[in-house]
């Protein structure tokens, strides 16, 4: 199964409203996918995943609006407990999810990996996230997160 595949499959289980959205993939990245297809960035999220610095890694998923800026230097590292960390790398990426960038999203995270999202997003009715690869969006509640075990946290991003 592609990541697509299995994103949409992760979706249609946690039985509530959502949209798959077909898109092209030149257009994956938040700021290009929402001019061209007339979503709002306040309604777009970024699914970030976050590395320590030092070994043993330890990694974390982050998802934030697209018009904010994850703390990762103060919340993202007391969250890990570690005193430094940074966005995970492409290949990091790519080795841990099997995911492109453009394409993250928590429906397709590795088991046991921490999700995390800022306080902001509860408080929407819908929202935008990347759906596995960089030719699928997906538009569902928030409450989506809330059943893939994700912790709400106050002051993730600024």
């Amino acid at each position: 199964m592609t990541p697509e595949e299995i994103v949409a499959e992760t979706v249609a289980r946690l039985g509530l409203p959502y949209e798959l959205i077909p898109i092209d993939p030149l257009f994956a990245d938040t700021a290009a996918f929402c001019e061209k297809y007339g979503y709002p960035v306040e309604r777009s999220c970024n699914t970030i995943i976050v590395a320590s610095k030092r070994e043993p890694k330890q990694f974390v998923a982050c998802v934030v609006l697209a018009h904010t800026r994850l703390d990762v230097n103060k919340r993202v590292t007391k969250l890990m407990g570690v005193s430094k960390a940074s966005f995970a790398s492409a290949d990091e990426m790519m080795a841990l999810t099997g995911m492109q960038v453009g394409g993250v999203t928590p429906f397709s995270l590795p088991a046991g990996m921490p999700l995390y999202i800022d306080d902001r997003i509860p408080a929407l009715d819908w929202i935008i996230l990347g759906g596995g690869g960089r030719s699928l969006k997906v538009k569902t509640s928030p409450e989506a997160l809330i059943k893939l075990g994700a912790e709400v946290i106050a002051g993730l991003a600024g």
